[in-house]
């Protein structure tokens, strides 16, 4: 099985790496799907949640889901990576805790940040399904 090697990284950590057989990510252009052999690329990334079909030992493994900021994605010779600001796994997200900063930001508790807080909070809770 052809493989991509595939970096999450976000400004104060790397959020995962390793192999996987697909990426899909939301672009200022469109969503674009990265497989094995595609062509190099270098786009900016819209806010939104980019999947991840893992491969382990050289077969399909989990669907990893994560909420990119923004940022950028690059992909040249089977490698993918994906830089933002903010960024973080699903299955990483309190909802609880995401719930709380939107209503936080939405009574302007972040001052100036507090639009580009809500909008983070609001992807949150989109992407664990609330």
């Amino acid at each position: 099985m052809a493989e991509l090697d595939v970096a999450l990284v976000a400004a104060d950590r790397e959020v995962w790496s390793g192999k996987a057989s697909l990426v899909v990510a939301k672009t200022a252009d469109g969503e674009v799907g990265i497989m094995p052999k595609h062509q190099p690329i270098l786009s900016v990334m819209n806010p939104s949640v980019v999947t991840i079909k893992t491969v382990v030992d050289g077969a399909p493994g989990e669907i990893l889901r994560a909420t990119v900021h923004g940022g950028f994605i690059s992909v040249a010779d089977d490698r993918v990576s994906l830089l933002s600001e903010a960024a973080e796994l699903v299955d990483d997200i309190d909802a609880a805790r995401a719930q709380e900063s939107l209503a936080t930001a939405q009574a302007g508790g972040y001052g100036a940040d507090s639009e580009a807080a809500a909008a983070r909070a609001e992807l949150r809770l989109r992407a664990v399904g609330r």
